[in-house]
């Protein structure tokens, strides 16, 4: 089981975001909703927290939440305590201290990147959060228009669909695909998912 926590940074700067992320997430929720067991809620204060039954969906969430910016994200991974409650805070277990202390470390000042993986495998969890962080530097940096491609190929767009749809050349199309890292980011995710998984200690 995984179970993300991601905590606002600057909230007194920049205000409460949690209400607009959770809007903006909606559409990713309702397309992954099998894979979610207990939905994306405020925990505390500018807090949320989500359960989820895959590391590929612990992934794809968290670099939603890099994407989306000032986020301490942990992954945790590992057993909970079972039947889960109603929600997130109304649940218990190992993967919940996991997903707490990466949080916290993910808040803190030594990590490049505020992302942090730990689980009942600490090999693994280390070996996650190291190719992790690299995955989610390239993403953080991404430009509007290296988005603009990336979602556009997500979607299964071709390149010349691309082009067509935003006005460029094909030529200008892989020119932005190759700054955004497009597909250095493909290749990467399943690697990161791996290692998340290893890291829950069932492997």
């Amino acid at each position: 089981m995984f179970v993300v926590t991601a905590d606002q940074h600057r909230s007194r700067e920049t205000g409460d975001r949690v209400r607009r992320l959770l809007e903006d997430l909606s559409p990713w929720a309702d397309e992954r909703a099998e894979h979610i067991l207990l939905p994306l809620e405020r925990t505390v204060g500018d807090e949320v927290q989500i359960v989820l039954s895959d590391a590929e969906t612990a992934l794809d969430f968290t670099l939603q939440l890099v994407r989306a910016g000032d986020w301490a994200i942990g992954v945790g991974a590992g057993p909970a305590d079972l039947p889960l409650g109603s929600s997130p805070r109304q649940s218990s277990g190992e993967v919940f201290i996991h997903a707490r202390n990466a949080v916290e470390r993910a808040r803190g000042k030594a990590e490049p990147v505020p992302v942090v993986v730990e689980g009942a495998n600490n090999d693994a969890a280390g070996q996650a959060t190291a190719v992790l962080q690299l995955l989610a530097a390239v993403v953080r940096r991404r430009s509007a228009e290296g988005w603009a491609v990336a979602d556009r190929q997500a979607q299964g767009m071709n390149q010349a669909r691309i082009a067509a749809d935003l006005g460029i050349s094909p030529q200008a199309v892989s020119k932005r695909a190759r700054t955004a890292m497009v597909e250095e980011e493909r290749r990467a995710r399943p690697v990161v998912a791996a290692l998340i998984s290893t890291a829950e200690g069932h492997l």
